[in-house]
């Protein structure tokens, strides 16, 4: 059985699929830092996809850092679950949590002003109820 699976009804390119699906057996723990991954030919086997399409997963895979290839050994993980994340993964989906706030903020009848100025006044009461250095009460120095 495969470590990860494609879909063939699915729009979303198999090369995207299969990134997609190892970065995620990274980030979720399935796959580890050290452990082995299949061959290219054995992972394209198993998909029943092209190997060429494999081995350019791989390829990318191994430039952004997240594997790593030793020759005449095989590809392992070489990225750690919060590194597993595609670049630029991380202000994606911020932009996508800052597009439902502001949707459900504009339905609840609060304007983009309204939400900024009540997270800006909630970060300051956070940086207020933070213990300062030398503060005795936290046993500080």
């Amino acid at each position: 059985m495969a470590i990860i699976s494609v879909d063939t009804r699915d729009p979303t390119p198999i090369y995207a699929q299969l990134e997609r699906g190892l970065r995620a057996a990274v980030a979720t723990g399935r796959l580890r830092p050290g452990d082995q991954l299949p061959t290219v030919r054995q992972l394209a086997v198993d998909l029943s996809v092209n190997a060429n399409t494999v081995a350019r997963v791989y390829a990318e895979l191994e430039r952004a850092g997240a594997i790593e290839t030793r020759r005449g050994v095989g590809s392992f993980i070489r990225a750690t679950p919060a590194e597993a994340h595609p670049p630029r993964e991380h202000e994606r989906r911020l932009r996508a949590f800052i597009t439902r706030m502001l949707a459900d903020a504009d339905r609840a009848g609060f304007t983009v002003d309204d939400v900024i100025a009540a997270l800006s006044a909630d970060r300051l009461s956070q940086v207020a109820a933070r213990p300062q250095r030398g503060d005795r009460r936290q046993g500080g120095a």
